[in-house]
């Protein structure tokens, strides 16, 4: 059996970390709904906001990867490049090939205008320059995604090389953390602002930007190292789940708040605080929610909520699909003229029954064939003693819980 399997899958998922990618798709889900869909305040504060599943989605991205690159890089093992790319294409092309022909075949009927060309989606770049409103903008955070798929590992696989230690990479990740807010701070100066008249490029710049997103992967990528590079400080974190789970909390909160109230002020344009810093400190705040996740002493890692492991599940192919569908479902229910709660209700099962179906079709077939033809990211036999060595959660495989 494979870890496409479900009953494998279901036995080395991690309830937490399923709870917060449910969260995420969630949040992502009725912001779209609320921009695209219904265009009406319907949802509440919630619906504001909900863009930044987009960030927790990062943040989870980030101590996935890095954490099932460093689990085999900390022992010594040597990293394939070839297969970390070919399961990544494998994970994430298929699905999301169906979805960008979908648009390529009808991109008025899915909704926005004529999409960038298409060798911007092949490439990845589409996120670059972008401009709100065209088809299949969405995808732009698969792009960056993709991107840091393409960085993390030759970056490690460098540092391995070149023999540099977890000072190094804490170094890197705070020059890191600072170009990431210096960039937002100086796009913020062209273009955060009602009176410079240049408001209209801030979503294409920054909003959009890898160089302006990249750093919310990196509390993930921290905890990551800090779980392998640094065991004995790791192990003192994960006693106090409760804890990590109270302050982070407290931090998603103020920072939806604050979000909610300051990331646009109206008659002045974009908040400076949350433009240069509030996309970092919300990073940070979901950094807390998926330590705590991950420490068997927190609730959140013990309480396995209904229905999260199937939307963790299927997370991947809603995400991709459920803009163009609500788009098209909206159009053919507007002769029936629905309340609004049973439109929403309508669109978020035919969301969820066409992700099931997507991933069950497409994305489980080609991750099973995966698995056969590239079992493991690192070349050479595992080490006999390394499954004795690492606790089960550290042998977990990232892609169980993607």
């Amino acid at each position: 059996m494979t870890l496409s399997d479900p009953a494998v899958a279901q036995r080395t998922r991690t309830d937490g970390l399923d709870t917060l990618r449910a969260l995420a798709i969630v949040l992502v889900f009725v912001y779209h709904y609320r921009i695209f869909v219904s265009r009406a305040p319907d949802l509440g504060w919630l619906a504001v906001i909900g863009w930044t599943g987009v960030d927790l989605f990062f943040v989870l991205s980030g101590y996935l990867i890095a954490n099932q690159l460093l689990t085999g890089l900390v022992r010594g093992r040597t990293l394939s490049l070839r297969s970390f790319f070919a399961r990544r294409a494998l994970r994430t092309l298929p699905v999301y090939w169906v979805v960008l022909a979908a648009y390529f075949c009808w991109p008025g009927e899915m909704g926005g205008r004529t999409p960038p060309p298409l060798w911007r989606f092949l490439s990845f770049t589409q996120n670059i320059g972008l401009q709100p409103g065209t088809a299949f903008s969405h995808a732009w955070s698969l792009c960056i995604e993709e991107q840091f798929y393409l960085v993390l590992p030759l970056l490690l696989v460098a540092g391995q090389r070149w023999r540099l230690g977890a000072r190094a990479g804490w170094a890197l990740m705070a020059a890191l953390l600072l170009l990431g807010i210096a960039t937002r701070c100086w796009l913020w100066l062209r273009f955060g602002r009602e009176a410079d008249d240049q408001l209209d490029r801030y979503y294409a710049w920054v909003y959009y930007g890898t160089p302006t997103r990249f750093d919310e992967f990196l509390p993930g990528v921290a905890l990551a190292v800090l779980k392998n590079a640094h065991p004995a400080a790791w192990a003192r974190l994960m006693r106090h789940g409760q804890a990590l789970l109270l302050a982070g909390l407290v931090a998603t909160g103020l920072m939806f708040w604050g979000l909610h109230e300051r990331y646009y002020i109206d008659g002045y344009g974009y908040g400076f605080a949350m433009s240069a810093f509030g996309y970092s400190l919300m990073a940070m705040a979901f950094g807390l929610l998926v330590a705590a996740a991950l420490s068997p002493q927190s609730w959140l890692h013990r309480l396995r909520v209904p229905g999260a492991y199937q939307l963790a599940l299927w997370s991947y192919a809603i995400y991709l699909s459920h803009k163009p569908l609500g788009v098209v479902l909206k159009a053919q229910l507007a002769p029936l003229a629905p309340p609004a709660w049973a439109q929403f209700a309508l669109i978020a099962l035919a969301s969820i029954a066409l992700s099931a179906l997507l991933q069950r079709l497409v994305e489980a077939p080609f991750m099973a064939w995966r698995n056969r033809r590239w079992p493991s990211l690192f070349a050479g036999p595992q080490p006999a003693t390394a499954s004795r060595s690492l606790p089960p959660s550290a042998a977990r495989s990232a892609d169980a819980v993607r």
